[in-house]
């Protein structure tokens, strides 16, 4: 496996973004790719130019071999075994190379969720968890494409509540092999998938992970589902009936299932993220590309100021989710590269590293599909009529979008995640987060200095001096909830999720800000527009932060407490505003002049 190991890249504790402060150089960036990651990057944009946006209209009419077809020659391309080790026929690449090609494959939503969960939920429990026997047995043709994964969890009665599963195993007398009963519902690549990850009770009670062949006895698959968008992936539930499976197909150990579940839904959350991305980038050409080719009142679409802001604000949101993810995969790669060679070929070592960054890899999962929702959204809105109808993409975009924050654990489901897993690692002491959160309350209950805050000279100073606003709001926030609810903060899902909002923002600004100042000192890219986006960042995170903190402290307290505490927020809150319009006439001009997403 290829790793950054000469890279000044801090493989920093997941979460301490709230409490450490990073140098642009340790901070990983699209720009810092290297040439051979460039190189595949192009080839899986040209893979998805050439072969998956002609199919697109044979793909969402579900013609009858066309997906197959492409998930093999995406397997033939390498594009499948990038995360699968190289003696079981796959590259063994780093995680930066498969977050590339995630992205630059992300065109068409049917195709990318497909190839994500076929690449992801599918392949990743056997890298992590499988014997070796069934690596041998199933990984090669996994890689090549020969054959389609598929992963069935959820079941009608427990979506998101996946421990809740009502499927049984049962073993034989003599423990030669397992029957299975039951139904999985909402199966990606179901209808056309040769092998399956599907988890069940043994006796009702030892949540675990099997892999189940097509063409098992006791295995049907259903009919397809007809979905609002993502029109030409496959989605079918899977019937078992006294299906019966080799004891040797028991994934991991049993009673152990929900540790496959878990971690391998933190990659999903990522790369999901990651799709995102990729999907809203082209939807961004779009959007310019008929601004500037639409006419009205004499001139083209694309030089009126709020069909700008359009385009701006989706480069914004796009640009701070592009600084979050490769600045996660790039601590996670930092960290695989410090692993011995002998822990470099133990899976559980390797996903325990990448366990590390479930909060940022769900802080992803959440900023972008909601982000890709407002690009998909400004689209239409750009269009007008024409974005909707169905002779332009811009309905597909707009259906397909919805998905997103849905799959691989809801949004509402990850904020809880977000504040509930920084809790956690505060209390058992793996984050020093309740020692911050005393020294600021501490700090905020004294009467307020004039302290200046960032150097005034400093590049992006304005930006920095919000950023360091935010953290403050975020600590105060959850320091007034933690002594208001103790440990049943657990239980006030909406103050979690207002909590999730906030330390959300702060990661996405701190993500943007240390890119675009190490844009302006390495001189790639557009230094102009990363400056430009970070400021309008800036103003929405402040506004956005302020916002989901009162909504905490008034869910937390009341009278002259809650007046105090609103004082306190108001004066973290202060600070100058800048010329939005001005910055979003910047970010358009750059996006006009390209054609495209300006970096």
């Amino acid at each position: 496996m290829s790793t950054l190991s000469a890279s000044p890249i801090v493989a920093a504790a997941g979460g301490s973004f709230l409490l450490e402060t990073r140098t642009p150089a340790e901070v990983f960036t699209p720009e810092d790719l290297n040439e051979e990651q460039r190189q595949i990057a192009a080839t899986a944009a040209q893979f998805a130019r050439e072969e998956i946006l002609p199919a697109a209209a044979a793909i969402e009419a579900k013609e009858p071999g066309v997906m197959q077809a492409l998930l093999h020659k995406a397997g033939e391309l390498g594009f499948a075994s990038v995360d699968i080790p190289e003696e079981y026929g796959g590259m063994g690449m780093d995680k930066t190379t498969s977050t590339l090609v995630t992205d630059h494959l992300a065109v068409l939503a049917s195709f990318s969720t497909a190839f994500g969960a076929h690449i992801g939920i599918a392949t990743l429990p056997l890298v992590w968890y499988g014997t070796e026997e069934q690596k041998q047995r199933y990984l090669p043709r996994l890689a090549s494409g020969e054959w389609i994964g598929g992963y069935g969890l959820s079941e009608a009665s427990s979506g998101s509540d996946a421990m809740n599963i009502r499927a049984r195993a049962t073993l034989s007398a003599d423990g030669s092999y397992y029957t299975l009963n039951g139904e999985k519902m909402w199966i990606t690549n179901c209808g056309i998938a040769s092998l399956y990850t599907v988890f069940a009770k043994i006796d009702g009670e030892k949540f675990s992970a099997f892999l189940i062949e097509r063409d098992t006895p006791g295995l049907t698959v259903g009919a397809e589902e007809h979905k609002l968008g993502i029109h030409g992936s496959s989605t079918c539930p899977l019937v078992l009936d006294g299906c019966r499976i080799p004891a040797a197909n028991l994934l991991g150990e049993a009673g152990k299932g929900h540790h496959i579940a878990f971690n391998v839904l933190n990659v999903g959350r990522f790369k999901l993220g990651v799709a995102c991305i990729g999907g809203a980038r082209h939807a961004l050409g779009h959007m310019i590309r008929y601004a500037k080719e639409r006419h009205a009142f004499g001139k083209p679409i694309a030089e009126f100021g709020l069909i700008q802001r359009k385009i701006s604000s989706s480069a914004t949101r796009l640009y701070a989710a592009e600084s979050m993810a490769y600045r996660t995969v790039g601590m996670i790669d930092a960290a695989l590269a410090q692993l011995t060679p002998e822990q470099a070929h133990a899976p559980r070592e390797i996903q325990r590293r990448i366990e590390e960054y479930a909060v940022e890899c769900s802080i992803l999962k959440v900023y972008g599909s909601e982000m890709l929702t407002l690009v998909a959204d400004e689209l239409i809105a750009t269009m007008g009529g024409y974005g909707y109808v169905e002779e332009y993409p811009a309905e597909r975009f707009y259906r397909d979008a919805r998905i997103n924050r849905i799959f691989e654990g809801t949004n509402e489901i990850n904020r809880l995640i977000i504040t509930g897993w920084l809790m956690k690692r505060a209390l058992s002491g793996q984050l020093p987060l309740l020692g911050a959160i005393k020294k600021l309350m501490d700090e905020v209950m004294q009467p307020p200095s004039f302290d200046a805050g960032a150097d005034a000279g400093e590049l992006l100073a304005r930006e920095a001096e919000v950023l360091a606003a935010a953290k403050k709001m975020a600590l105060f926030a959850a320091g007034v909830a933690s002594q208001r609810f103790m440990t049943a903060l657990q239980d006030e899902q909406e103050v979690m999720a207002d909590l999730a909002d906030i330390i959300t923002q702060v990661y996405g600004l701190e993500s943007a800000l240390l890119r675009a100042r190490k844009l302006a000192v390495s001189g790639k890219g557009s230094a102009e527009g990363a400056a430009a986006m970070t400021g309008l960042l800036a103003d929405e995170t402040i506004a956005l932060a302020e916002q989901a903190a009162r909504r905490v402290l008034a869910a937390c307290g009341e009278g002259d407490l809650l007046r105090t505490q609103l004082a306190i927020l108001r004066r973290l809150a202060r600070f100058t505003p800048a010329d939005a319009v001005g910055l979003s006439r910047t970010v358009a001009r750059h996006s006009i002049q390209l054609e495209r997403y300006p970096l």
